[in-house]
């Protein structure tokens, strides 16, 4: 097992954070919530919770091992290290937050209120940080508490070079949401089209949105979680004279790729993982191609032990 490590702690701000935030002091917040009929007790648990996650993930390890805490907002901006090992302790979102700026290392996604919400990416609490760190290092594919996720992400290049991943999905579209005008190219087939966006989603992301718009449309070839496959859906195609919709749903294996030329003057735009304000513009005459990402979560978990099959 490696020994060399540094701990990479990543939360989000608390809705407390971002009320005192907007409001200047704690009182000050409190004072605007019982004008609307609130209680600020609520809000003091949920960053109580995270604050003790924080504190008790920590305290397992050691002054030698080296340790970082970082805001979600400062992601875009962090270096991470080959030998680092991410803790997300928050919710499911935090792993797609963190998850396009990793090339490998390992992430253990800790829950820190299992009473008030379930977690799926982050199934670990507080108690399993140190444990679970030592098996992301151990190489072991599993044992009786953790098991390993490898999970796929999508990926979108401009054509000047230029990329944003996701763990869940990427849009394409306008960046109003009125009509998107573009061309776009999938499976062998070119068209026009005028829609509401592209969304092109990982089997995590079919889980969540993608989800949702295949159940709404009778859809069920998906991939799944850990499939290198992914499923683009095109929302609410109008067929005119200039404009059709029978490319409107498809799968990307290993090696393909969908395209999408934009026609929308200054307002086409590329974001993964719902994150509008980290995108990627795509006016008139730039292009965007989507692929299966060469790079892959590598997730830390609880294990789920299968019931055998009945007899």
């Amino acid at each position: 097992m490696k020994r060399d490590f540094r701990v990479v702690v990543v939360t989000r701000k608390t809705p407390l954070d971002h009320l005192v935030a907007r409001h200047g002091t704690r009182g000050q917040a409190e004072f605007f919530l019982r004008g609307q009929g609130l209680e600020i007790d609520g809000f003091d648990a949920t960053a109580k919770s995270q604050a003790t996650a924080v504190a008790v993930s920590l305290s397992y390890f050691g002054a030698e091992v080296r340790r970082v805490l970082i805001d979600r907002d400062e992601l875009d901006r962090f270096v991470f290290h080959p030998d680092d090992v991410i803790l997300a302790v928050g919710q499911d979102g935090l792993v797609a937050n963190v998850a396009k700026y990793l090339d490998g290392q390992p992430v253990v996604g800790i829950n820190p209120d299992p009473r008030r919400y379930d977690g799926v990416l982050c199934s670990l609490t507080s108690g399993h940080a140190a444990g679970a760190v030592h098996f992301a290092l151990s190489g072991e594919p599993a044992n009786a508490t953790y098991a390993r996720e490898t999970r796929t992400l999508v990926e979108a290049r401009r054509g000047d070079g230029m990329v944003i991943r996701a763990l869940n999905e990427v849009f394409l579209g306008h960046k109003t949401h009125q009509s998107a005008v573009y061309v776009l190219s999938a499976g062998g087939g070119t068209e026009r089209q005028s829609s509401s966006g592209v969304i092109v989603s990982t089997g995590t992301g079919c889980s969540g949105w993608g989800r949702s718009i295949a159940t709404q449309r009778g859809l069920s070839d998906l991939p799944a979680i850990d499939e290198p496959s992914l499923a683009w859906f095109v929302r609410e195609p109008f067929p005119s004279v200039s404009t059709g919709c029978n490319l409107n749903f498809g799968r990307i294996g290993p090696g393909e790729s969908l395209r999408l030329s934009s026609e929308m003057g200054t307002g086409g735009t590329v974001f993964g993982d719902g994150i509008e304000a980290d995108s990627l513009d795509l006016p008139s005459g730039q292009s965007v191609e989507v692929t299966v990402c060469s790079r892959r979560l590598a997730l830390v978990g609880a294990r789920v032990r299968r019931s055998p099959p009945a007899r």
